[in-house]
């Protein structure tokens, strides 16, 4: 279970960062390329291209990030026990 909910937390994280990421490749090539803005078209080109395209893509990879981490909770120490204490673990 909190494989699946890390998960979750990974896909809300990484598309909310791939979007401003996305954001700001997308004004990055208006500049470079001299996209035209003719009716608002290089905004369009941003927010309906470019900043979807990043929210899709940091939320699959923040997604396998934080599945990744949890999943490989028992290899990583994040709880340590006191020292001097026997481990919980052992009878």
């Amino acid at each position: 279970m909190k494989i699946v909910l890390l998960a979750v937390l990974g896909l809300i994280l990484g598309a909310l960062g791939g979007a401003a990421l996305g954001i700001g490749a997308g004004l990055a090539w208006v500049e470079i390329f001299k996209v035209t803005d003719f009716e608002g078209y290089s905004g369009m080109l941003v927010f309906f291209t470019f900043m979807p395209l990043g929210a899709i893509i940091g939320g699959l990879a923040g997604a396998f990030g934080f599945a990744l981490m949890a999943f490989r909770d028992s290899q990583i120490a994040i709880e340590r026990d006191p020292v001097g204490r026997e481990p919980r673990n052992r009878r």
